[in-house]
């Protein structure tokens, strides 16, 4: 934007002008005003500020990362500290958690212990994530997802 352009009210060619004397553009930027309001710019700069602006605005927007924990209905305790310490550090990230039980063949029979398995698991992580969705039952797994507790 020159800082030699007077601002005032012109008439079409006078307006253009004094852009061309200016080797800029007559940008007309609200054409439902009476009479239209229009800058004296370099367009294609213009345009790169703006699409400089929204690349940094898409850049800010968070991107949800979602980390999925497998367990089996009869994990031992060994192996549920160990991924139990997964969950903690994903949470710790700020990534989402998907926790879920497989079931192979006939350990469906064994459901129970699966939701049991993923509340303690939502239980002991408390502190760090909320329960965004209760396990819930689809096909042979049961699956239950934490969010990250925000921190502040």
């Amino acid at each position: 934007m020159g800082d030699n352009v007077e601002v005032g009210v012109y008439p079409l060619a006078q307006a253009l002008e004094q852009s061309d004397e200016l080797g800029l553009d007559l940008v007309e930027i609200s054409p439902k005003a009476d009479p239209p309001v229009c800058k004296i710019i370099d367009y294609k700069k213009f345009l790169y500020e703006q699409k400089k602006r929204e690349k940094a605005m898409k850049a800010k927007a968070t991107k949800v990362i979602v980390k999925e924990i497998r367990f089996g209905p009869n994990t031992d305790d060994h192996d549920y500290a160990f991924k139990k310490k997964h969950a903690e550090k994903f949470l710790r990230d700020g990534a989402k958690l998907k926790a879920y039980v497989f079931f192979k063949g006939r350990s469906i029979v064994y459901k129970d212990k699966g939701e049991i398995l993923l509340l303690r698991l939502a239980q002991e992580l408390e502190e760090l994530g909320k329960v965004e969705q209760l396990p819930k039952l689809e096909g042979k797994r049961m699956t239950m997802f934490i969010a990250p507790k925000t921190r502040k």
